[in-house]
């Protein structure tokens, strides 16, 4: 593409205000729809000029300003003589902008100019006003005068009376031009001109002055030089021109600083004096510097080649293919070797090393490349070049594939090696298997061969599932179940019961959790002897509902079998069988139900002595599920009898009839109590297998039991009720049953309320201040010469920081080509019409009592293309 950063020279002898229009303003529009024309009046009349503007198309209100000759600005000089008015229409949408001198004065003569200015938009006019009447001019200038009342008068159009009076001179002060004066004095002679004439804005005039080009002293090698610039088209020829003031002197072109030898490109010919660059065929890289010396003399001029716009010849067309294959998008533009992008629904094409799309250009003719398509390279393409943009469909379809031997459904046995297979065209398609939807990854134990063969060394229950296998880039995919099959096993030893016999006593009630296993869930079936043990054996009907004694239950990992209250009939074997496809097993358990045994036979008294007798009896017909032993005194009413025999009157295992020695209150807390006990002397023949703890409120004495076959001989009751007085008692318990009696607490527990106190929380301040920190750095930015560019960051800190914007490390200060704000910590830099001299390395720096921090970036200003 051709250069846009250009600045055309101006050339000599151009007038110094050209040069300031230029550099100082942006460039002309058309506002103004009534210009202000110049006048005549005579002194101490009255004059208006008139502006227009036409609201339209604007959004808010022009600015205006009115000058007087080169520098002086009207607005502070508004008063008496000098008044300007503003007004809109609202019908017409015109601003209407006027100026009235009042009363005016010889030194009101001269020129005038009107600027507007409206975002990137300006206009101005320039006008003259003659002051007639005057015999005797004077130089008299003032800006205010005494009047008898002590008042100064204010609202003169000239500044010059700040500076000391001077007697008016009776003869004409010829025209001067202070520019001119500037432009020739010295450095040293700046300040006491501006006090001669009575200039304010020395420094603003010396900034111009600056930017001014000297005059360059006249040639002796040269009668014309070479133009500050040139433009020709990309292709075209051009001619540098310079006029030889001695045609004798041997010349060197250069360019960018590299000199030129001729070549059927570069040809020097000879006019006379005129010395003449050809080139031909310009092209990009011919956009440069070039130069012409002749002794120690030089003349330089800059050459822009100027690209034509590249236009589409021949438009991509779309294009229907299927994954896996090669897609070749080609397009012609008008000019070989020319630049253009590649997009993708609007987004440019990644063309880098790893990318999977390839360019390619020869001649006019440029293609884009996908060696190996996918599904999603399906979208809208296009190539956009300067001179028009073309598209294209491209639609990427998934290939057909062809099965020769489908995945099939098996049934496998748990631990056995699993095999899944299929048969495709063509052969060896990459594919993805997944089991349940989930992507499968090769193990040790998993192997994928082939790509669509699968193989499991020893199947677990989590092989079971639906297995998918998707081949890459086509439509179709394969899918078969996986049943995974386990003989059902009881497992008996987590009993935990010697030779699986449970023994329970009479009335208590049994469960039988037995755990199981099996794949799939195996049918379970209780029998007992030769009969099937269903669920409702010993119906009972309470209320509304059914109890039911003898109830089988059967669980996913456990089968249970529940006797609510067990009788002496309940004793036996109990058998499990469990069925499932892959097999069947079965286990038995022993129930022995024990009760208080029968009584004996009817005790018989063969032989009577004198003082004693021998009876004999017969064991009871019921033993209680456990053998008859140990022995029982008889106590008569007369005689006491001392009982010779190998059985016992009274044999079996009796209630505990020995109460509890004593039942403590050992602490009192809160909502809970701890009791303390000595177990009982008498345990009734049989081992003691826990106690049972009850409470009663002292207003009622109705007692509540708290826990039951309880084994310690401590224990805390909590949950009480705050304020209720407790009294506790406690009762023994055998494989028989309780006790006939309880031993209760002889003092009671109190439940005390406790008050309660509320602690207000205690809060610390948090401290939010904090040194500045840039949360949104600066960014390098391109900008377009004449337009406004902004820089823009934000930054956090408390207190508030002072924020400093530089240029190449130098504080950028009441320069008005910059304007910076700052909203919320947002921090703003506007640099308005930018030219390439202000590119650089911009700064932020934001700066509090805490600390400072500052960012930076590179602004580049390219000028416009021509």
């Amino acid at each position: 593409m051709g250069r846009k950063d250009s600045v055309w020279s101006l050339g000599d002898g151009q007038p110094p205000e050209d040069i300031d229009k230029q550099i100082e303003t942006p460039p002309l529009s058309t506002l103004l729809i009534e210009k202000p024309q110049g006048g005549s009046i005579t002194v101490g009349g009255d004059i208006t000029f008139i502006a227009k503007v036409e609201a339209k198309d604007l959004l808010r209100k022009p600015t205006i300003k009115w000058f007087k000759g080169k520098w002086m600005d009207l607005a502070s000089k508004t008063g008496k003589h000098l008044q300007l008015k503003e007004s809109f229409d609202r019908f017409t949408k015109i601003h209407t902008f006027e100026m009235h001198i009042i009363k005016a004065k010889e030194n009101y003569a001269g020129n005038y100019r009107c600027e507007v200015t409206y975002k990137d938009k300006f206009d101005s006019c320039s006008f003259d006003l003659e002051v007639k009447g005057v015999c005797s001019p004077t130089h008299q200038f003032t800006i205010s005068t005494e009047t008898c009342t002590g008042i100064k008068d204010a609202g003169e159009l000239d500044f010059s009376g700040l500076l000391k009076h001077r007697e008016p001179k009776q003869e004409e002060a010829p025209e001067v031009d202070v520019w001119e004066i500037l432009k020739n004095a010295r450095p040293d002679e700046y300040e006491k001109i501006a006090f001669t004439y009575g200039i304010t804005d020395l420094r603003g005039l010396l900034k111009r002055l600056k930017k001014t080009k000297k005059e360059e002293k006249k040639s002796e090698a040269f009668a014309k030089k070479l133009d500050p610039a040139y433009q020709v088209d990309k292709g075209g020829k051009i001619r540098l021109i310079v006029d030889m003031a001695d045609p004798t002197v041997d010349l060197k072109w250069y360019k960018n600083g590299q000199e030129i030898r001729p070549t059927p490109k570069y040809i020097f010919e000879h006019k006379g004096t005129q010395r003449i660059l050809v080139i031909n065929n310009c092209q990009i890289n011919d956009d440069a510097a070039y130069s012409v010396t002749a002794g120690e003399e030089k003349s330089t001029t800059e050459l822009f080649v100027k690209e034509l716009p590249i236009k589409i010849v021949k438009e991509l067309e779309p294009v229907k293919t299927t994954v896996n294959e090669r897609i070749e998008l080609e397009c012609e533009v008008s000019e070989e070797g020319a630049k253009v992008k590649w997009m993708k629904n609007g987004v440019e094409v990644p063309t880098g090393v790893r990318s999977r799309y390839r360019v390619k250009c020869e001649g006019t003719k440029h293609w884009l490349i996908i060696d190996d398509a996918i599904k999603e390279d399906t979208a809208t393409y296009s190539l956009m070049a300067t001179g028009g943009t073309t598209e294209a469909r491209v639609q990427v379809d998934l290939k057909p594939l062809k099965i020769l031997q489908d995945l099939q459904d098996i049934t496998i046995k748990l631990g056995q090696p699993m095999k899944l297979h299929c048969e495709i065209l063509p052969v060896n398609v990459p594919g993805r298997w997944y089991r349940n939807g989930q992507l499968i990854q090769p193990s040790e134990r998993l192997t994928i061969l082939h790509r669509a063969k699968l193989e499991v060394e020893s199947c677990t229950l989590h092989d079971a599932g639906d297995y998918t296998f998707v081949p890459e880039g086509y439509s179709q995919s394969l899918s078969a179940k996986v049943h995974i099959i386990d003989p059902p096993r009881v497992h008996l030893e987590a009993l935990n019961a010697p030779d699986n016999t449970v023994t329970i006593v009479a009335g208590n009630k049994l469960r039988l959790e037995i755990p199981i296993s099996g794949e799939p869930a195996p049918r379970v079936v209780w029998m007992k002897g030769e009969r099937v043990s269903r669920t409702g054996i010993g119906i009972k009907k309470q209320g509304n509902s059914l109890i039911f004694r003898v109830r089988a239950e059967t669980f996913p990992d456990h089968t249970c079998l529940t006797i609510d209250v067990t009788e002496r009939e309940d004793s036996g074997n109990y058998k499990i069988v469990l069925q499932n496809e892959a097999g069947e097993d079965t286990a038995s358990v022993k129930v022995k139900v024990v009760d208080i045994p029968d009584a004996p036979g009817a005790p018989l008294v063969p032989v009577v002595g004198g003082d004693w007798c021998s009876m004999t009896w017969d064991p009871p017909y019921y033993d209680g599920g456990s053998p008859i032993l140990g022995k029982h005194t008889l106590e008569a009413c007369t005689y006491c009898l001392v009982i010779f025999s190998l059985f016992v009157l009274f044999i079996g295992i009796c209630l505990s009839k020995v109460n509890i020695d004593c039942v403590r209150i050992e602490e009192v807390w809160g909502e809970n109590v701890a009791l303390d006990w000595t177990p009982p002397k008498d345990n009734g023949n049989a081992p003691i297998t826990g106690y049972t703890i009850q409470k009663a409120d002292k207003k009622t004495m109705e007692w509540y039991t708290c826990v039951e076959h309880y084994h310690r001989t401590c224990i805390t009751i909590g949950e009480l009720v705050v304020g209720n007085e407790y009294f506790f008692r406690i009762f023994s318990e055998n494989m028989v049953g309780l006790s006939e009696s309880a031993t209760t607490t002889k003092d009671s527990a109190v439940i005390v309320k406790e008050g309660m106190h509320l602690k207000n929380p205690e809060y610390i301040d948090y401290d939010f201040t904090e040194a500045p920190k840039f949360t949104q750095p600066l960014i390098n930015t391109f900008a377009i010469a004449g337009y406004n560019a902004s820089l823009n960051c934000s930054v956090r800190a408390n207190p508030r920081p002072k924020v400093i914007w530089m240029k190449n490390k130098i504080t950028i200060l009441d320069d008005p080509r910059y304007r910076m704000f700052s909203n919320q910590g947002v921090c703003t830099l506007e640099i308005r019409k930018p030219s390439p001299f202000d590119g650089g390395v911009y700064t932020c720096k934001a700066i509090n009592e805490l600390g400072e921090a500052q960012v930076d970036c590179k602004l580049e200003v390219k000028g416009q293309s021509m």
